[in-house]
């Protein structure tokens, strides 16, 4: 179980080889220092840095953002390395935050490599400093154990440096701001090409705008909910490899190389894009990979556009100041001439960068319009003719669309937002007011009814792409007010049993999914998979709990963080549909809680932010077409194949 530490708390690490994930409310700087047994850093070649990223056994982000993950092998460590501690500071500019008591606390947690948490440190309490030191894995009678530190530092880095035994600590941490605000720790490396799912490049297009996208600033961002990627996996390996496509399912060994499905395209003309092509990969495999790439050209198309921008503005601004410091310049012609030249080139500069966009914009358009015909159910909208012909799947598929993403310079180009199934985490839907337009055009009874009809159409998702039967939801509405959103799948007799009510009816539910959570990782535990009892269902379990925390207890709360701690790793899931401003009353006891799940909203909203290169996502739910009757019929079916496989 995860170890929420606290200021001073230590705890035994029970792997050598770990990540390190931070999650801030603004960009920061991610860093590490390797210290003795007296926590001396010696050099630095002992300090890992966005703009000098590897040291032995410890890689570290190349980005200035407000998500990072940070590999350690502990094994790999210089014999002298006794400590390792993990560095956050913000980044120096205009208009950015000086102080950490001006962001929203940062959060750090120690994990395996397949994303298990062994210990969380939420930094609170920082006030005018703009460096601290989070955590420290430090070495003990042979053991590596993880300490819970968060000494901020009002000097910045080279206090901190400093405090470590930095020689020219200054010097070093300027360096490091230095390299950030150029852009040189913040560039991203394009993932490679391989046979192996080889996405398919279009010569002029999103590909050669990521390539410019490199240099300027590209800033990796997280405002509220790290998204990583539009599939939940991983953008980039820790200190910037390439992307991780693995699946179970897909062949160890590179197929050869697909032959040509279509001519390459005249000079000028869009390149064709083409639906998946890499031979020994399933189909589903291949459009994966390919709205990943989609999602990838347009993320570096638009931070190049956005790049060129800022360059634009700031050379004019440059320009000006140049041409007004001479005060001849600032009253009669010559200052209006130097004033309308600095605009033209402006102007030049930024309509070159659209007219690049453009093209751009227009490749991937064309891309999605092959794409989205051909995805299989669990890809696609509610809105694809592909759920006509619906029919009960014999295998689970390797992801499912929790709803769109887009970016406000392609307002009518969506990317598919993809989770990996089965689920890592569990997901809140937010019945909340959220600052977007789409929620303040909407009263907060609508957003409580679009936020469980949000629930209502993703379990359906759920039910609809497993094997009959192997598929379970539960509900938890202890106030009985949802009851009209959640008569389809009431009324289709998919639910293992009607929606629970009232404090016993919440109690049950709770218990029921506890115990089987406690007996089945008892049973991993200890090998004895055919000792579960023969009533277990071994499927994989959905609880829906709308309006929480509202007729939770307690004991009903610790419950639920338990089962959104320890339930995926076991097929018990969650999903909560809730306020979190009405869970203030319970102070920071439910933070764990919120932060250990999936935030996605009931009408577009651009909380998700990827951290590759920073974009704020508008976040749009699927729905279903006004007037269609697909979700019932979907819901059908499933039900009919439940009925049939239980005889």
């Amino acid at each position: 179980m995860t170890a929420e530490l606290v200021r001073g708390q230590n705890h035994t690490l029970p792997q050598t080889r770990l990540e390190i994930r931070v999650s801030a409310g603004s960009p920061v700087v991610a860093g590490a220092t390797l210290g003795d047994e007296r926590g001396t850093v010696r050099g630095a070649e002992w300090i890992a840095h966005p703009a000098s990223h590897r040291v032995p056994g410890l890689e570290v982000s190349r980005q200035a953002a407000a998500d990072h993950r940070l590999a350690v092998d502990l094994d790999a460590l210089p014999a002298e390395v006794h400590r390792v501690t993990v560095v956050l500071a913000l980044p120096v500019g205009a208009g950015r935050p000086v102080s950490f008591g001006a962001v929203a606390a940062p959060f750090v947690a120690v994990t395996g490599l397949d994303g298990t948490e062994i210990a969380t440190f939420t930094l609170t309490g920082l006030d005018t400093e703009s460096a601290v030191s989070a955590l420290e894995l430090y070495r003990r009678q042979g053991a590596w154990k993880v300490r819970a530190v968060g000494q901020g530092y009002a000097a910045g880095l080279a206090g901190l440096f400093a405090d470590q035994g930095v020689a020219a600590a200054a010097e070093t941490a300027a360096a490091i701001q230095e390299a950030v605000a150029s852009g040189l720790a913040r560039s991203v490396t394009p993932p490679p090409r391989t046979t192996e799912g080889e996405r398919v490049r279009h010569p002029a297009g999103p590909a050669a705008a990521g390539a410019q996208a490199a240099a300027p600033p590209v800033p990796e961002a997280q405002p509220a909910e790290p998204l990583g990627d539009p599939a939940s996996a991983r953008t980039e390996a820790p200190g910037g490899g390439p992307i991780d496509y693995a699946h179970p399912r897909r062949q160890t060994s590179a197929p050869p190389p697909p032959p040509p499905t279509a001519p390459p395209a005249a000079p000028g003309q869009p390149a064709r894009p083409v639906a998946g092509d890499a031979t020994g990969w399933s189909m589903d495999e291949r459009l994966y990979n390919q709205i990943w790439g989609m999602f990838e050209d347009l993320a570096r198309a638009v931070a190049a556009y956005r790049s060129a921008v800022d360059f634009a503005e700031s050379r004019m601004d440059q320009e000006l100041d140049r041409a007004l410091s001479d005060p001849r310049n600032r009253i009669g012609g010559a200052g209006d001439r130097a004033r309308e030249a600095a605009r033209a080139k402006r102007d030049e500069l930024t309509g070159r960068a659209r007219e690049a966009l453009e093209r751009d914009l227009t490749q991937l358009a064309a891309e999605s319009a092959v794409v989205e015909p051909a995805l299989p159910a669990a890809y696609a909208g509610w809105d694809n003719p592909v759920w006509h012909a619906y029919r009960v799947p014999m295998e689970i598929p390797m992801a499912l669309r929790l709803g769109d993403l887009r970016l406000g310079e392609a307002p009518d180009l969506r990317i598919p937002l993809l989770v990996r199934l089965p689920l890592e985490r569990g997901i809140w839907i937010d019945s909340g007011r959220t600052a977007s337009e789409a929620a303040a055009s909407t009263t907060g009874d609508q957003l409580r009814g679009l936020a469980v009809e949000t629930a209502v159409t993703l379990a359906a998702r759920l039910l609809a792409v497993y094997p009959a039967g192997e598929f379970s939801v539960h509900v938890v509405d202890p106030a009985g007010s949802a009851a009209g959103q959640l008569s389809p799948l009431v009324g289709s007799g998919v639910l293992a049993g009607p929606p629970a009510a009232g404090a016993e009816g919440v109690a049950s539910v709770l218990a029921h999914l506890t115990r089987r959570v406690d007996l089945v990782q008892m049973a991993i535990r200890a090998g004895a998979a055919d000792a579960l009892p023969p009533d277990l269902d071994t499927g994989e379990h959905l609880l829906i709990v709308n309006d929480f925390p509202h007729g939770f207890d307690d004991r009903a709360v610790t419950q639920l963080r338990y089962l959104a701690d320890e339930g995926p790793s076991v097929g018990v899931h969650l999903l909560i549909v809730a306020d979190r401003e009405d869970a203030r009353a319970y102070g920071p006891v439910l933070d764990p809680l919120w932060r250990s799940l999936l935030r996605i909203t009931p009408v577009a909203d651009d909380h998700l932010a990827d951290p590759w290169v920073g974009h704020a996502w508008t976040y749009e739910p699927l729905r279903t077409p006004q007037g269609s009757r697909v979700l019932e019929q979907v819901l059908a079916l499933v039900a009919e194949a439940r009925r049939g496989g239980r005889r």
